[in-house]
């Protein structure tokens, strides 16, 4: 009897579980009918083709990126031909036919430029050749960006008379590509601010730390030839690795290998007052972060924690794994600050200790050039963090992301 209840329950769950699996596959597939309208797939073409067209453009509006973007914009416009021009009315791009109107295109678009308005030239004003009977209409439609002016302008060639539908099509087309190069336009505005900002901290590496350098060089050429030729080798690696030229981002190991050089450089100038702990999750080290973030936070602890405190002290160096994120931070035990000097967006009187240089000169350390730069590459959760306090030293800490879509060394 129990070897017979078990197979009738057995059947019973065989029946639920095949009729519960009818039933989600009848919902599937009534959700997948619904999901897939006509009105839905054509949304999703034309959102699909935009973002074809939006990958060009984000780099910026020339030759090559104008003609990658023309046959994605030809199809959102619905034209039979698409041109785009340069800000000087100079034909970057032509897609389709009717490419022996590319000289009347020029001459509208120049048109549309100076009068910074769209220009339509109908049949009877085109010079049409046997190919080209068929159209009716070539339209040239500005692309204005509002902080910059004309950047472009989009052509179209069409067989059918222009209606509202149509030039309503073209001008959503044309904002919408403006846009994109306004996001280029923006993207490489940050990028030079970037090279600024790196520019900055080149500098400010040169008055304070390049002049003690050569001196403690100096001091070892006559007592020790060999340690002044090692000295000498450090400081030409640290000092190329600072001024390259290549990119605004670096990766942990790169960062280290160069604060080591730079610490090198201080323990022969300070001897045993400077003592290092360097802890780092072997996992990090190919993290990416902006080029020269790890420098300026060791060189303040030097500089204004330690060079300040009897005795000299200890700059401890951590790079632990925490997840998707790296934790970075830089500690010294020196003569710390007064935590209120910590107010938001103010981050370089950090770098004023008491018996230390003065606000506006220790600033040249670059604490919030460091900040502002983790911020624009990460956003805003992933500034510098400063705990310090009179007499307990400082601790400076970063947080940045294992990985980030755009950014790499």
């Amino acid at each position: 009897m129990r070897r017979a209840g078990g197979a009738v329950t057995a059947i019973v769950w065989t029946v639920t579980v095949v009729a519960l699996a009818v039933a989600l596959t009848i919902v599937a597939m009534r959700t997948r009918r619904v999901l897939t309208t006509p009105a839905e797939r054509a949304v999703h073409d034309t959102l699909h083709t935009a973002s074809l067209a939006a990958r060009p453009l984000r780099r910026g509006l020339d030759e090559t990126s104008a003609r990658e973007a023309a046959p994605h914009l030809r199809l959102l416009t619905g034209a039979q031909s698409l041109a785009i021009a340069g800000p000087d009315g100079h034909l970057l791009a032509w897609n389709g036919p009717h490419d022996g109107l590319s000289g009347q295109f020029v001459a509208a678009a120049a048109r549309a430029i100076d009068g910074e308005r769209r220009v339509l030239v109908d049949r009877t004003d085109l010079d049409r050749n046997g190919d080209d009977h068929d159209v009716r209409a070539l339209i040239a439609q500005p692309l204005s960006v509002e902080s910059t002016g004309v950047v472009g302008v989009l052509g179209v060639v069409t067989t059918t008379e222009p209606g509202p539908a149509m030039l309503g099509a073209l001008t959503e087309v044309a904002r919408y590509a403006c846009s994109q190069i306004e996001l280029a336009e923006l993207d490489a505005s940050r990028a030079r601010i970037d090279r600024a900002e790196v520019r900055a901290l080149r500098a400010q590496i040169s008055p304070h730390f390049i002049y003690n350098a050569l001196g403690t060089i100096a001091s070892f050429v006559r007592t020790d030839p060999d340690r002044a030729r090692e000295l000498v080798l450090e400081f030409a690696d640290f000092t190329r690795y600072s001024f390259r030229s290549a990119g605004e981002y670096t990766v942990l190991a790169d960062e280290l290998r160069n604060v080591d050089r730079y610490l090198t450089l201080e323990r022969a100038r300070f001897g045993d007052n400077l003592q290092v702990r360097l802890q780092v999750a072997p996992e990090v080290l190919s993290v990416v972060l902006p080029f020269l973030a790890l420098q300026p936070l060791v060189e303040n602890a030097v500089r204004h924690g330690l060079s300040g405190k009897r005795g000299g002290g200890t700059v401890t160096i951590v790079a632990s794994d925490e997840g998707t994120d790296c934790v970075i931070s830089v500690e010294d035990d020196g003569v710390g600050m007064d935590p209120e000097l910590l107010r938001s967006g103010e981050l370089d009187a950090v770098e004023a200790r008491p018996g230390g240089p003065s606000v506006s000169e220790a600033a040249h350390v670059g604490l919030a050039n460091v900040d502002d730069r983790l911020r624009a590459a990460f956003g805003n959760d992933y500034g510098l963090v400063v705990e310090t306090a009179p007499g307990a030293g400082t601790k400076v800490s970063m947080r940045v992301p294992k990985f980030r879509p755009g950014i790499r060394a």
